[in-house]
């Protein structure tokens, strides 16, 4: 009885089909997957870089004729390549890398314009303008009171709508006197909220001195272009409850329960600093005591990783546990992890 072969020649046809239908860049193998994407990743380095170099920036229509050329460069060179199915492997490299080195290019330009475009009237710097959005972040506790980002979704200066940057940086002060506390209302503010405030703002503005921080850039950097502070009159209005950013709701939730359980004030802003990153619970002279130690680092950076890591080890433990049948009745789940 005769054998048949392995593979029959339906099946040899099916596959020749199919690796001819395959598209191949010519020369272009994988042997050479790695330096593509070298020579692509530094292309786009490369035009960051180029654009950071720029004295000044272009207009938005500038950046966004620039990125809409990169795109339909990219659009061309992929349809053209699967009309091909074969192109050399340095034409694609070549045209491919032009294009997202201008596509990084217009796209960095573009952000920064668009930025910088956002700036406060310089008409509403020390006017009362009445602000409603969104409390972007976990609030930070200070000697003077509160400071926090707040997204705004309308704004009205004497009645008539005004337009104001995205984000501001407010604080909302406690008072001058040395006996002074938080308001209630001061105590409600939470990350996610929705309030209606009356705000005295202003553009950033910092000193120029050598080889001082720069806050206008540190502001910039942040999307932050007018901060100002929270007037008393007319009251503040709590709107809604949660409004967005849920993660920061979280963060605000964690932080409210080790305010709640944790007695001792210093370990709980150790505990917060730890866990949800919120540095401004440490007490000023506990952050004397760990730079004088050299620790500081450990609680501003390293604080969260070792949260995070014990975090995922708890995790584990909890689901190894929970599989055996002797463990639990040792040590409950709870405790072991």
């Amino acid at each position: 009885m005769a054998c048949k072969p392995r593979g029959s020649s339906a099946g040899m046809e099916v596959n020749k089909s199919y690796t001819a239908a395959m598209p191949r860049f010519g020369a272009f193998t994988v042997a050479h997957a790695g330096a593509a994407v070298l020579v692509t990743g530094s292309a786009w380095l490369g035009g960051v870089a180029l654009q950071l170099q720029q004295p000044a920036l272009w207009s938005l229509a500038r950046y966004g004729s620039v990125v809409a050329a990169a795109l339909v460069a990219l659009g061309l060179l992929a349809g053209a390549w699967w009309k091909a199915r074969r192109l050399p492997a340095a034409v694609v490299l070549l045209v491919a890398s032009s294009a997202l080195a201008a596509l990084a290019f217009g796209s960095t330009g573009l952000r920064a314009a668009d930025r910088l475009a956002a700036v406060l009237p310089a008409a509403l710097e020390g006017r009362d303008v009445s602000v409603t959005g969104v409390v972007a972040g976990l609030p930070q506790r200070g000697s003077s009171g509160l400071r926090f980002r707040f997204d705004v979704e309308a704004a009205q200066a004497q009645g008539a709508a005004v337009v104001l940057p995205p984000v501001l940086a407010l604080g909302w002060y406690k008072g001058f006197h040395e006996d002074a506390a938080l308001t209630q209302p001061q105590l409600a503010l939470a990350a996610g909220q929705r309030w209606r405030f009356t705000l005295r703002l202003r553009q950033p503005h910092g000193n120029f001195n050598p080889h001082g921080f720069d806050s206008e850039l540190y502001w910039f950097e942040q999307g932050v272009r007018a901060v100002g502070y929270v007037r008393d009159a007319p009251a503040p209005q709590l709107l809604t409850q949660a409004a967005g950013h849920p993660v920061e709701r979280w963060r605000q939730a964690v932080r409210d329960g080790i305010d709640a359980h944790v007695t001792d004030r210093r370990l709980a802003g150790v505990l917060a600093a730890l866990a949800v990153g919120d540095q401004s619970a440490i007490e000023h002279d506990d952050w004397e005591l760990f730079r004088a130690t050299g620790i500081a680092h450990l609680v501003s950076i390293s604080g969260l990783h070792v949260t995070m890591f014990a975090w995922l080890a708890g995790l584990l433990v909890a689901a190894g546990w929970r599989r055996s049948s002797r463990a639990p009745l040792w040590l409950p789940v709870q405790a072991a992890a």
